[in-house]
């Protein structure tokens, strides 16, 4: 899972969720999340599957893993000194 909190919208989900449902939740709304949040919020999402089977740990995993990645792209960071983290502006083409 990749985020980046730019506010350009973008999300790329990969994911194949075997099962349709996951008691009565449709699986085919787990993209449709992450799609409506990065547009809403301006963020970037790639979201890719590595591995799995099981419908239900897939979508678990999956969430769990974005509000990791969130927590670690708003968390501060003592090595930036108040600087934002971007490498927008350093890099150039040689």
């Amino acid at each position: 899972m990749k985020k980046d909190l730019s506010g350009r919208p973008s999300c790329e989900c990969d994911l194949e969720i075997p099962s349709e449902r996951i008691g009565t939740f449709q699986t085919e709304m787990v993209p449709h999340f992450f799609e409506s949040l990065s547009n809403t919020s301006g963020m970037t999402l790639h979201i890719r599957q590595l591995n799995g089977k099981n419908s239900h740990h897939i979508v678990e995993a999956t969430f769990k893993a974005f509000a990791r990645a969130l927590r670690q792209a708003c968390s501060y960071d003592p090595r930036r000194k108040g600087m934002v983290a971007s490498s927008k502006g350093v890099l150039t083409q040689q």
